[in-house]
């Protein structure tokens, strides 16, 4: 690799900030828990799961999709964030999922999903707090 090759690589991964991070990662939380929700609904329409069932049903695919939306934006997140800081705040899908399947499924909410979720939103709150400034 010669100098001018060098420092255009070097030019083009430019890190993004903090704030920048946490903000694509919590989009990445809003595209897991669609993506899941899109699961259910597709299989909810697949009387059996066979492979041309899958490939032709449309909200299976969209979800996926939008995992590997998450992916390549969970990457890029990830790729100079602090992993440690970062991370945790994926779990935050399991929140969206809760209160999207109370209300697009009729699911049911007690006492015990509302202390898990109010444990989960505290847990990354807690982790956010100990991470680098």
């Amino acid at each position: 690799m010669n100098a001018a090759t060098s420092a255009g690589a070097e030019l083009a991964h430019k890190p993004f900030s903090r704030s920048l991070q946490i903000a694509i990662v919590a989009v990445c939380t809003i595209l897991g828990a669609a993506a899941q929700i899109l699961f259910k609904i597709g299989l909810q329409k697949m009387p059996q799961l066979t492979i041309l069932g899958v490939l032709f049903n449309l909200p299976l695919m969209a979800g996926l999709a939008l995992y590997g939306g998450f992916t390549l934006l969970i990457v890029l997140a990830l790729r100079d964030g602090e992993l440690s800081t970062l991370y945790p705040i994926i779990s935050l899908t399991y929140v969206w999922v809760t209160f999207l399947s109370v209300w697009l499924f009729g699911e049911s909410m007690n006492l015990f999903k509302g202390l898990g979720v109010a444990t989960i939103v505290f847990g990354v709150a807690l982790l956010g707090k100990g991470g680098k400034k």
